[in-house]
């Protein structure tokens, strides 16, 4: 198994590789040479696994044996996936919510220790990270941007890890009460926080600026955990295989599944999932008012939107308005085309918008890769939210909102439709409150850690003062 670059650069790179790099060095995205499949008698075999051996099988179709050997894989994969850390033996198990709609279901992604989905790949990522970078003996410096979720769940997860600093950015004052306590009140040596003053995507144009110097890079060993990490994407996979093992008794049946998407991370890993074989009918890709990925999905066209066009909105995690990770699947649009990618990105990065409206590839896009997408918005939230609530006793996140509404209408009978969780209710606590009523209860903990100091370095969207704080610690 071998990984290249979106952009066509000739570099071919293992996953250990791949796991520390971060961008290519055309600054192309990283994705298997062939994606692997997985066969019929597999998906019966997987039935009978608990989630860590589930991981351990889906995770050694991307890992080579000579990378990392099957037995220390499945020694990590068993001590991430615990009751300890994600609170049920079944890591992620399934709830119907059938009186709000007939064949719906949420897929718990939130019981890990920042309540956030991010936490299902995280968590296995810091322990790959150590095991790696103890196998080199190397010090990797992490630089990531979050607009909400990433930043906490990578920085749990890389705590105390030997060798691994964190330097997250985030945007000053965009993110919830809850979402910036968590994040700023840790006090580890190896964290750092950066708040920007700007949105998300002024945060991740620095994390690809300062990647895409390669001086900088080569000395200081930058690397991502972001979307756009490959270790990410494909411990993502898991929860879409598990999701389907779950929701159905045989292999001739289909599922859909529903996702809230900003960077387009989370839904990339379903289209893996899917490529490789999983019989999943439908992805349906759910955007709050910043529907960039919408946009296209349902007009031909990517828009990329600049930071003063991008809204703050209730559902803050998909407050972007440039998908990191849309790029890979458009590698897979275009058959693997780099080329082409590689042009389409230069308009890109211009702050250019590109149309491929009138390619059969798009044309034939819905058939061949079951996407549908649409938009959702504040007041569609906070209907959702109270809706599912008086008709289940269910509370939902604002996110999980946006995927819950835009599915609605999409349930085919006999199809099971599962909606990714984001997150728990309690780290929007203000909007859920405007929904139904009242807050979320928050534990002894976490109200004490509402009470913590905060460390964090306020900055201006500064590339070069990013490199400084990194170099300066």
């Amino acid at each position: 198994m071998q990984y290249l670059s979106t952009r066509g650069h000739p570099a071919r790179q293992s996953f250990s590789q791949v796991l520390l790099s971060g961008l290519a060095e055309d600054g192309g995205l990283m994705l298997p040479e062939t994606l692997p499949k997985i066969t019929d008698a597999e998906l019966t075999a997987w039935r009978a696994l608990p989630y860590h051996a589930l991981a351990h099988a889906v995770l050694s179709k991307f890992i080579a044996t000579d990378d990392i050997d099957s037995a220390t894989l499945a020694a990590l994969t068993k001590a991430t996936y615990t009751k300890e850390v994600f609170g049920t033996d079944d890591i992620t198990p399934l709830r119907k919510i059938d009186g709000y709609a007939p064949g719906m279901q949420i897929e718990a992604l939130s019981n890990g220790p920042t309540l956030a989905f991010k936490d299902m790949a995280m968590q296995l990522l810091g322990r790959l990270f150590e095991f790696e970078l103890g196998r080199r003996n190397q010090t990797l410096n992490i630089l990531g941007a979050t607009s909400g979720d990433t930043g906490s769940a990578a920085e749990y997860a890389m705590r105390g890890r030997k060798g691994v600093n964190v330097f997250m950015l985030s945007p000053a004052g965009r993110m919830s009460a809850f979402q910036r306590a968590q994040m700023y009140s840790l006090q580890d040596a190896n964290i750092h926080n950066i708040a920007v003053e700007g949105v998300f995507d002024d945060c991740q144009d620095i994390v690809k600026a300062v990647s895409n110097d390669l001086a900088f890079k080569r000395q200081y060993n930058i690397g991502t955990v972001n979307s756009i990490n490959w270790g990410r994407i494909s411990a993502q996979v898991v929860y879409y295989v598990k999701g389907y093992l779950a929701a159905t008794t045989a292999n001739a049946q289909k599922v859909s599944f529903a996702v809230p998407s900003g960077n387009f991370g989370n839904i990339l890993a379903g289209h893996i999932a899917r490529e490789m074989g999983l019989p999943i009918d439908t992805l349906v890709l759910a955007t709050n008012e910043n529907n960039v990925l919408a946009e296209f999905f349902n007009t031909g066209v990517y828009r990329p939107r600049p930071s003063k066009e991008t809204f703050e909105t209730s559902s803050p995690s998909m407050d972007i308005s440039k998908a990191s990770n849309f790029e890979r699947f458009v590698y897979h649009l275009f058959n693997n085309d780099a080329a082409r990618v590689a042009a389409l990105w230069r308009e890109v990065d211009q702050g250019r918008a590109f149309d491929v409206s009138q390619t059969a590839e798009w044309k034939g896009l819905r058939e061949r890769f079951g996407f549908v997408a649409g938009t959702s918005t504040h007041a569609d939230r906070l209907a959702t939210i109270r809706e599912v609530y008086e008709k289940t006793g269910s509370l939902i996140d604002t996110h999980t909102a946006d995927a819950v509404k835009v599915a609605r209408p999409l349930v085919k009978p006999g199809v099971p439709m599962i909606v990714l969780e984001t997150a728990l209710p309690v780290k929007f606590a203000d909007t859920v409150k405007d929904a139904v009523g009242f807050e979320p209860p928050l534990t002894a903990d976490q109200q004490a850690m509402m009470k913590l100091p905060l460390r964090v370095v306020q900055i201006a969207p500064d590339v070069e003062r990013v490199k400084a704080i990194i170099a300066g610690r």
